[in-house]
């Protein structure tokens, strides 16, 4: 069995590839012809925290992997999530590699934003503003750098001198990137805004969107009201990567979803996969003044397409170590 560690996970894995092969799978779960039931997790009420596992069976890129990962949001002195993939050989079931999967869940999160961004910002889109200072809201702001027409991205949360910190880490690792004051100025001055954090009450608020904004939700709760309010909900064209998933109860589903749905402010059958817009089967945007939201919950789908091009490159540069288990 191959062992990968995270620092050579993050040597595979091209972040480019990863997107063009997000947008592969994506259309691939839309079309029925992807594996991947919805999470499933153990809770650890005590510290608002669980266990979930993500299994997933992906043709288009010869991967059979299953996902634990934990999410601890009070984590301050560690990533809040942390996961390991187990790979299996499609063709026998035979286990085959175990790698890091923190990376890779900030890696295809971050991708999978991108991926939306592209098939519904409106064109010009230059202004990125990223919600939030953990591992996903830095994921993001390099992601958005590397975007064709990115002009600015700005970084915003709620505590200042976080902010400022990792906007000196990204500085420092050669992503241009600004400290905001305020939440509500970034998300004004936006044409994408990327929320990644942990909020149990909006941080995107309709008001503060200009028309023609794309906004990018990946924050993920399981009460409160979620990080987009409702009346954002209702005014935007809505996509998800799975309707089944994003639909679903606790620990699959998205809150901001439920409430909306439950408040009429949503029609559950309007909602789009973005597998079906990359594959042209559903428009996506129509007009340049349209609000579009990506609300992503993560499929498992995603990981095993990382994890795909990861063992690919792992066999081609001889990289990891193999041990008899």
């Amino acid at each position: 069995m191959l062992i990968l560690s995270r620092t050579e996970v993050e040597s595979l894995l091209d972040q480019d590839r990863l997107v063009d092969a997000l947008a592969v799978a994506m259309v691939d779960l839309s079309r029925g012809r992807a594996s991947a039931p919805p999470r499933v997790a153990a809770a650890v009420a005590d510290r608002q925290a669980m266990l979930a596992a993500m299994p997933a069976y992906l043709p288009s890129s010869g991967a059979l992997a299953t996902k634990l990962v934990s999410l601890f949001p009070h984590n301050a002195d560690r990533p809040t999530h942390q996961a390991i993939i187990c790979c299996f050989d499609p063709a026998s079931g035979t286990p085959v590699a175990i790698m890091d999967g923190t990376h890779v869940t900030a890696a295809r999160t971050a991708a999978g934003s991108m991926l939306a961004t592209r098939l519904l910002a409106r064109r010009g889109a230059g202004v990125v503003s990223v919600i939030g200072t953990g591992v996903q809201a830095q994921s993001h702001a390099r992601a958005a750098a590397a975007l064709p027409g990115v002009q600015v991205v700005q970084i915003a949360g709620r505590h200042h001198p976080r902010t400022k910190a990792l906007v000196d880490d990204l500085l420092e690792t050669g992503t241009a990137a600004t400290a905001l004051p305020s939440i509500e100025d970034a998300v004004r001055s936006a044409d994408v805004v990327c929320a990644a954090t942990h909020a149990d009450e909006p941080v995107v608020r309709r008001e503060w969107l200009r028309p023609g904004t794309h906004v990018n939700s990946v924050g993920y709760n399981t009460a409160g009201e979620g990080e987009v309010d409702v009346e954002t909900m209702r005014d935007a064209l809505v996509v998800v990567e799975s309707r089944s998933a994003a639909l679903a109860a606790p620990p699959a589903g998205a809150v901001e979803l439920a409430r909306a749905i439950e408040a009429g402010a949503v029609d559950a059958d309007l909602v789009q996969e973005i597998g079906e817009i990359a594959a042209g089967d559903r428009a996506g945007r129509t007009d340049a003044g349209q609000l579009t939201l990506y609300k992503s919950v993560g499929v498992a789908v995603q990981d095993a397409a990382a994890a795909g091009l990861i063992l690919e490159a792992a066999h081609a540069r001889g990289v990891g170590t193999e041990i008899e288990v």
